[in-house]
């Protein structure tokens, strides 16, 4: 199983520069205590301070040798496709072929009417992006015939759909044989076990081999299951609140909070013994092939986010690696 990091570098009322430089100082940890994969998400938001993941990735890609870079996700319906696959085809020429593309539809709506689109348009717009998407990475030209420039390094250039909670997503990636990142953040994760059973299915109907699978959640890992508990929650409450306010949901409390960190539940807070076993446990669900943990959920300070970090690829990963490769 590849493990790995993503964030959406959160701000949490700070300063976006410091928060950009300590982004790039978390994926040369990443790199240096073997995790396999790092993600960094898109928004337009004040309290997120990425809004061009390629740019981000490309400073880490120049202070790292190994870890996979990824976008987590690209919202796609607003993007310009041939412009995102150069971005990308850059960024592996960049890091030695390391680049990876995480397509999705995106939680928030921002970027729509900040780059001109409907948002009634919002599945009609992915679907067609994520065509014009494919066909330039397997032709290298747009349908009138230019050249889609620079080609990358890895061919094809590794291109996953993000999915949250809409089951036409999953049988989409399957169907187009693309591997597909199932984000669990709330509910019990074995209700989502249908999406990534849809996923498999639709792609043996279409004719393709099974297609990669990971789980996305959010974490926090600590020394003890105590501290983690504490030091996440504040920062963790805070943003699912804020968010819950616009959407209608109801205040996260730390009653809340404790019972998504136990084995059934959704977070992966607590220490690295405890975040193997929740690891495993879910791999007897899904069999997922990856699985990405977000730390800095509301702004977590960032000391907090190397620890867990250095927790994760020290401590957490060859653990989980050493358990499945003997399973």
């Amino acid at each position: 199983m590849e493990i790995g990091v993503f964030t959406f570098g959160d701000v949490g009322g700070g300063d976006p520069a410091r928060r950009l430089r300590e982004l790039v100082e978390e994926i040369e940890l990443a790199d240096q205590v073997g995790l396999d994969v790092f993600g960094v998400g898109e928004h337009h938001r004040p309290e997120f301070a990425v809004s061009a993941p390629a740019v981000v990735l490309a400073a880490g890609a120049a202070r790292t040798t190994r870890i996979r870079l990824t976008s987590a996700v690209t919202v796609l319906s607003s993007a310009v496709p041939v412009r995102l696959y150069q971005q990308f085809a850059t960024l592996d020429l960049l890091s030695g072929g390391r680049a990876e593309i995480m397509v999705g539809r995106g939680s928030f709506i921002e970027s729509f009417p900040l780059f001109g689109f409907d948002l009634r348009d919002y599945d009609a717009l992915f679907a067609e992006k994520l065509e014009l998407l494919l066909q330039i990475r397997e032709t290298g030209a747009t349908p009138e015939g230019h050249p889609v420039l620079p080609h990358p390094l890895q061919d094809p250039l590794p291109i996953w759909v993000a999915v949250g909670g809409t089951p036409e997503s999953a049988v989409r990636a399957g169907a187009l044989d693309l591997p597909m990142a199932l984000a669990i953040i709330g509910g019990l994760p074995e209700r989502f076990a249908p999406f990534a059973e849809l996923h498999r299915r639709a792609a043996e109907q279409a004719g393709h081999e099974r297609p990669a699978l990971s789980i996305n959640s959010h974490g926090y890992i600590a020394d003890t299951a105590e501290r983690a508990l504490d030091e996440s929650f504040p920062y963790v409450s805070e943003a699912m609140n804020r968010i819950g306010r616009e959407r209608g949901w109801a205040p996260m409390t730390r009653a809340d909070y404790d019972a998504a960190a136990t084995l059934r539940g959704a977070n992966f807070v607590g220490t690295p013994e405890q975040v193997v076993e929740k690891i495993l446990f879910q791999h007897e669900i899904f069999g997922h092939d990856r699985f990405l943990v977000q730390f800095g959920v509301g702004g977590v300070p960032h000391e907090g986010v190397l620890r867990s970090i250095e927790l994760l690829g020290r401590e957490v990963a060859p653990v989980v690696r050493e358990r499945l490769g003997s399973a």
